[in-house]
């Protein structure tokens, strides 16, 4: 099926979801008011019409109240002709005065492929750079490194069907059920249906994925490529390899041979830190089991060993010949939405478009010609880590940053933020008005978001998606490619990027990808080149290569490569720890990652109330060991640091991170948060081979930050919490809510509240309760009968319960309980929520399994609906259904 409608006779419209690599269809049905009801499509072949939490909340996250509407210079509004001519006059200069090399674009796998092929083609054609790089770098860069040096392309050889149908899959470095929700629930499903399937889990962490295993490895951070050295060993011992594919279709085995044989059970046991019998259970379990998936996700890549780890799961899979059919294959698992479709046009600094090779001669000639452009960047550019060092040097003259805030997301982000300000031209396409990097731009560039602008994504499985309108764009926000034409053009490239639609862009980057073809690459869409603009409107999902021949759901079967011999290269691998040492002022490994209901730097999932209930600020794992010496306790507040900076984060006290490990998520930003930006605390320490920076492996110290107060408010306009030492705000229903802490409590509290609600010295009416002797107070303003805002200050972390607190601001009037901070016995406190997509807390869920003896995950789900949207909170279900019942175990 080439096409199918994108109107339904509902008024829905086809799309794709934003967020993760999964690539879910969606239903969206626009209300007429600026919003959109949102539901999974059943008919796509990526989710068959599940969507997690965050995708069933993308209704939530239309509204234009912190949007950028407007061009911006110099923190002015200014109309488009101004922001353009100027973003192109300060290229044009540098160029002119400095070489192409001194100018750069920072681009994003949020980008639609439409943009990031503009992008592509203005910098490497046009200007004659390839600095051009992408926050994909910080994801999949050592995943694509792995695939060229073994393959000879960046091609994954596997779909999601093989998950489904293989007897083994092996989850290395990933929480597929926080992170990619959708793909876990179909691996959950397919092992229910098939008894004997198997799932093995490689983390340090005991994550929500780790409950579906069979076999959870939680080995030492960074020791994943000596599990599979030992593994390769194994195979060649066992007389596993399959000799015949190896011999017809593979090189440099008997060196990777020669490497891993080093690594017996015993020498792999010391260093991964697992049990011998649990290395010896896995051995078993790989060599054993024909039909293997082994995937992996950002534990494998953000290291600075990354591209080796990835190349010693697949010399796995080449020696055993278990790569190309049904059920089996090397899969890594891409983090955002369209980095695959950025990877595809060249995204990426040494990468050119449509998978051709940027130090290739005839490669680089055929895509200038197909341009026609006045130039071709020789070599590859700066990759990301390098890029802003570059740019702190004084080496890049003017930067274009577009749809990512490495502000925040960048290791060694303070030192990131000190970059950009070095260089002096910076504009910045961003949809908010305010993120941590926008603030640092000349020019603000207002882009159209999703819902608003139209294109194409590419998801893990290489499926190519429509992205739909449904929205008209506000105020003067434009999409990205037409952003990046318009730039072009003036700076003298107008012919080249006259481009009318989304729709001529695509069909120029599937004639580029006929050429490729032709040059015996795998990225060939050529069956697409000529399509038409009401075909592209229509057209229905599909996994490339797509040509006159047809398409294929794998690759490889067939043996066939593309490096200069046809052969797959096995790789040698030394396995080699992080980087960054540990010592004794820097004890600890850090972790980063992310949580299960949001999505990067917040700018989205921040918006929606929903998303917030389950996790609503910065937080800290650590095992009890290790809190102990560090001196901290269960929701006191940590100082997490390292010699490039540091964070401040709640601490969460957990056997789920091993000892002498700590976790913390990455998705807070200086907008919502006093000190949440962790990779601040993180060294730029990158892979050699890909330039992936290891944002798993900084070595940090924790101590506790000595607070005199805590509290917890609620505020029905964003709060000013500049009176705290430490804030984090989350958005609730009709207001705000905020966690807050300070080294000095204020002399007088109901001035401090004003400030931090919004209020004018004097201002509303004061309900209070004090206790001054516990340090306890609680108060609340209303203004003209309205609550304005409430706050619970004691001397040690607050107990109230929150949702309950929270949800008070969206009623017409304040219930008397207010200040009691919990729910009167008319009124039960659901607790924190389980379950985003229902908003089912932990206590509505603990007094179901006691009140109505229900026993299994399925149960609760049919009384109380938890778990049956998304899944993703089945085994939070799970392991409290596994504390109920210990509970009565022990009582009985």
């Amino acid at each position: 099926m080439t096409e199918m409608a994108s109107d339904l006779s509902d008024g829905a419209v086809r799309t794709a979801c934003p967020y993760c690599g999964v690539g879910c269809g969606v239903l969206a049905t626009p209300d007429g008011r600026g919003g959109a009801a949102i539901a999974g499509d059943p008919a796509h072949p990526a989710n068959f019409g599940r969507l997690c939490s965050k995708g069933s909340a993308l209704g939530e996250t239309l509204s234009l109240d912190d949007r950028l509407l407007t061009p911006r210079i110099g923190g002015r509004e200014a109309g488009w002709d101004e922001a353009l001519e100027l973003t192109a006059t300060k290229f044009r200069e540098a160029v002119a005065e400095h070489g192409p090399d001194s100018v750069a674009l920072y681009v994003s796998g949020q980008l639609l492929t439409e943009d990031y092929y503009v992008a592509n083609k203005l910098m490497k054609g046009f200007i004659g750079s390839a600095n051009i790089d992408t926050n994909s770098r910080l994801c999949m860069a050592s995943a694509v490194a792995a695939y060229r040096r073994a393959f000879g392309t960046d091609t994954v050889p596997t779909c999601y069907e093989d998950l489904e149908q293989a007897d083994l899959v092996v989850l290395v470095g990933s929480n597929l059920a926080w992170c990619h929700p959708v793909i876990h629930q179909r691996l959950a499903a397919a092992k229910a249906a098939r008894p004997g399937m198997r799932v093995a889990t490689l983390d340090p962490r005991r994550t929500a994925t780790s409950d579906l295993a069979d076999l959870h490895l939680a080995l030492k951070p960074g020791s994943d490529a000596a599990l599979f050295n030992a593994l390769l060993a194994r195979i060649e011992a066992e007389g596993a390899i399959d000799c015949e594919y190896a011999a017809a279709h593979t090189e440099g085995l008997p060196a990777a041979l020669r490497a891993a044989r080093d690594w017996t059970p015993e020498r792999t046991a010391e260093a991964t830190g697992l049990p011998l019998a649990e290395v010896e259970a896995f051995l078993r379990l790989w060599v054993r089991r024909e039909k293997v998936v082994t995937l992996w996700s950002q534990g494998v890549n953000q290291s600075s060993s990354g591209a080796d780890k990835g190349n010693a799961i697949i010399n796995c899979h080449l020696a055993t010949g278990r790569i190309g059919r049904p059920g089996m294959g090397p899969f890594s698992m891409t983090g955002q939405p369209n980095a695959m479709g950025g990877r595809e046009v060249g995204g990426l600094a040494n990468m050119l478009a449509a998978h051709l090779d940027l130090e290739e001669p005839a490669h680089r000639a055929a895509v200038q010609g197909f341009w026609a452009s006045p130039a071709m960047a020789e070599r590859p550019g700066l990759k990301a880590v390098d890029l802003f060092r570059a740019c702190a040097e004084g080496r890049i003259k003017a930067l274009w940053i577009m749809s990512t805030n490495p502000v925040v997301s960048m290791p060694d982000a303070d030192a990131v933020r000190a970059a950009i300000r070095a260089v002096p031209f910076v504009a910045v396409s961003e949809v908010i008005a305010s993120t941590d990097t926008g603030r640092e731009a000349d020019v603000l560039f207002p882009a159209a978001a999703w819902g608003e602008k139209t294109g194409t994504v590419t998801n893990s499985e290489r499926r190519i998606t429509r992205q739909r309108a449904f929205l008209p764009a506000p105020g003067l926000a434009r999409p990205d490619w037409k952003i990046v034409c318009d730039v072009a053009a003036r700076m003298g490239f107008a012919e080249a990027f006259a481009f009318e639609s989304a729709a001529e862009v695509f069909r120029e980057h599937a004639a580029l990808s006929a050429l490729a073809g032709e040059l015996g690459r795998d990225f060939d869409i050529s069956a697409r080149a000529g399509i038409t603009d009401d075909a592209y409107d229509a057209m229905a999902p599909f996994q490339w290569p797509a040509t006159a021949q047809g398409g294929k759901a794998r690759f490889f079967a067939d043996g066939r490569f593309y490096t200069p011999s046809g052969r797959a290269r096995f790789v040698a691998v030394t396995p080699r720890a992080p980087a960054s040492r540990l010592s004794e002022a820097f004890p600890l490994r850090f972790n980063t990652g992310r949580v299960r209901d949001h999505w990067h730097t917040l700018t989205r999932t921040g918006k929606s109330a929903r998303l917030s209930q389950h996790i609503a600020e910065p937080y800290l794992e650590i095992h009890p060991a290790d809190a102990r010496r560090a001196g901290v306790g269960p929701a006191d507040l940590a100082r997490v640091s390292s010699p490039q900076g540091e964070a401040l984060l709640r601490v969460l006290v957990t056997r789920r991170t091993p000892e002498g490990a700590v976790f913390a998520p990455m998705h807070w930003t200086e907008e919502l948060s006093s000190a949440g930006r962790v990779d601040a605390v993180v060294r730029a320490e990158v892979d050699p081979v890909s330039g992936q920076p290891e944002l798993k492996g900084a070595a940090v110290r924790v101590e506790k930050f000595a607070a005199a107060w805590h509290a917890f408010a609620i505020s029905a306009a964003r709060p000013d919490c500049s009176g705290a030492d430490y804030w984090a705000l989350a958005r609730a229903e009709g207001g705000w809510r905020a966690e807050l802490a300070g080294t000095q409590a204020p002399a007088d509290w109901a001035a401090f509240a004003r400030r931090l609600f919004g209020l004018a010295p004097g201002a509303g009416e004061v309900a209070a309760v004090e206790d001054a002797a516990r340090g306890v107070v609680r108060l609340a303003l209303f203004v003209e009968g309205r609550l304005a805002g409430a706050l619970f200050a004691a001397r040690e972390p607050v107990e109230v319960a929150r949702g309950h607190v929270a949800a008070m601001l969206a009623e017409a009037e304040a219930p008397p309980d207010l200040l009691a901070g919990r729910p009167g016995a008319d009124r039960p406190d659901p607790g924190a929520i389980l379950c985003a997509c229902f908003s089912v807390g932990v206590n509505t869920i603990a007094a179901a399994i006691a009140e109505q003896g229900l026993a299994d995950v399925a149960a609760i789900g049919a009384a109380l609906g938890a778990g049956t949207n998304c899944g993703s909170c089945r085994p939070e279900i799970q392991a409290l259904l596994d504390k109920t019942m210990g509970d009565r175990t022990l009582a009985a």
